[in-house]
């Protein structure tokens, strides 16, 4: 005879809600309660089978209820994979006077600590040739290092937009820029490159500056 905990697992709520009823209307235990109201629902095909379909069918939803979880468990593996092995990297540049002479800065940061900074003398130019300078300066330090899913930070407006937007929109002065960042960025796969604001880039600012010491651009007396 089948046992009461089968017969629970194999009942639907408005099941289990009748056999209770039906318990206390004709004074028999649980056990045989379901059996009959089970029986019922089983129709011509009998209690046997009803059974055994409901069994298969828990079996497949908690395959199913494994599945979820082994997937949302992947899931969060990969999460926590990319965080890991994700690249960021910042830049800027500035030119004193404007135009003048440049100092770089950017930093990149990798999987395992990876830290490199760079503050490069910029040569003569305006301020938005030296932070395309310093952005194209960091793309090729990522390129040789094998970044992937990189993102890069910087607080030129006028750079951003001129990377991301369309040819016809870009700085004619600065397409020879545009060009190589672009070149650069193709190499790294999953990259992108957006705006910050210039509190959020100081890292980056304080290395332009100290590339070009102060007492460099002012003149002599």
């Amino acid at each position: 005879m089948t046992d009461l905990a089968t017969l629970q697992a194999a009942a639907f709520k408005t099941e289990l809600a009748a056999s209770r009823r039906l318990m206390e209307r004709a004074g028999i235990d649980e056990a045989e309660a379901l059996r009959r109201t089970l029986t019922l629902s089983a129709g011509v095909a009998g209690l046997d089978h009803l059974l055994a379909e409901r069994a298969a069918r828990l079996r497949h939803a908690e395959l199913q209820a494994a599945r979820r979880r082994a997937d949302a468990a992947a899931s969060r593996l990969r999460g926590a994979a990319a965080a890991n092995s994700a690249w960021r990297a910042w830049f800027d540049g500035s030119a004193r006077p404007n135009p003048g002479r440049c100092g770089l800065g950017a930093l990149l940061l990798g999987p395992a600590g990876l830290r490199i900074e760079l503050s490069l003398d910029g040569g003569y130019g305006n301020s938005s040739e030296a932070e395309y300078r310093a952005l194209i300066a960091v793309l090729q330090a990522a390129v040789e290092h094998g970044a992937e899913a990189l993102i890069v930070a910087g607080d030129s407006q006028v750079v951003i937009d001129d990377v991301n937007g369309p040819d016809c929109a870009g700085a004619p002065a600065l397409s020879s820029y545009r060009t190589r960042a672009r070149v650069l960025l193709a190499q790294l796969p999953q990259s992108t490159l957006r705006w910050i604001p210039r509190h959020k880039n100081l890292e980056a600012d304080a290395l332009s500056q100290r590339a070009v010491p102060q007492s460099i651009t002012e003149p002599t007396e």
